[in-house]
């Protein structure tokens, strides 16, 4: 199980930029999910971030009540959203499964 402390220090190296109240609310999201607690914390910290700016700063879940299935809706917002993990100094790009 990955500690608070392990996710941060691999939310840090990941997105350098984030603003404080940002890494908070990711880093939170991280700890309260089930599947993320148990994974690695490198793995933890990368999902955790792209779930949360996919539904914060994005029209994913619009396109979700828009009847878009999710693949379409993520393929509609990947642009938008490395975007803003770009903004934060995220340098691994995205991939389909992200």
């Amino acid at each position: 199980m990955s500690t608070r402390s392990e996710i941060a220090c691999a939310l840090r190296e990941l997105a350098p930029r984030i603003p404080a109240h940002e890494f908070e609310a990711v880093l939170d999201h991280a700890l309260a999910s089930p599947g993320l607690r148990v994974a690695a914390p490198q793995t933890a910290a990368w999902l955790s971030l792209v779930a949360y700016a996919r539904h914060v700063f994005t029209d994913y879940d619009e396109l979700l009540q828009d009847a878009y299935d999710p693949e379409s809706a993520r393929f509609f917002i990947a642009e938008e959203l490395a975007g803003v993990l770009k903004q934060w100094g995220v340098r691994r790009p995205l991939t389909r499964e992200d």
